[in-house]
């Protein structure tokens, strides 16, 4: 299991990570507050708070792909 924590704060952003998600065979989920949604459902997505940061979990065992395909949105500390 891997944790990040996102910025998707442009239309372009949610598109674009939408898609790598959805290019994912495992479960990948946002949550921003108490919301949980479905990272590969882009209408769940666009209703989470988009101007706060964001926890993705994604439900697999090597994260090297995704990692490197989501480096653009993770928060940088």
């Amino acid at each position: 299991m891997v944790t990040q924590t996102l910025l998707l704060n442009t239309m372009d952003a949610v598109r674009e990570f939408v898609e790598i998600a959805n290019s994912k065979e495992y479960e990948i989920t946002l949550k921003s507050g108490d919301v949980c949604v479905n990272a590969k459902d882009i209408i769940s997505v666009f209703g989470l708070d988009l101007t706060k940061p964001i926890e993705m979990t994604a439900d697999c065992k090597n994260a090297f792909e995704l990692s490197r395909q989501i480096e653009k949105f993770v928060l940088k500390k």
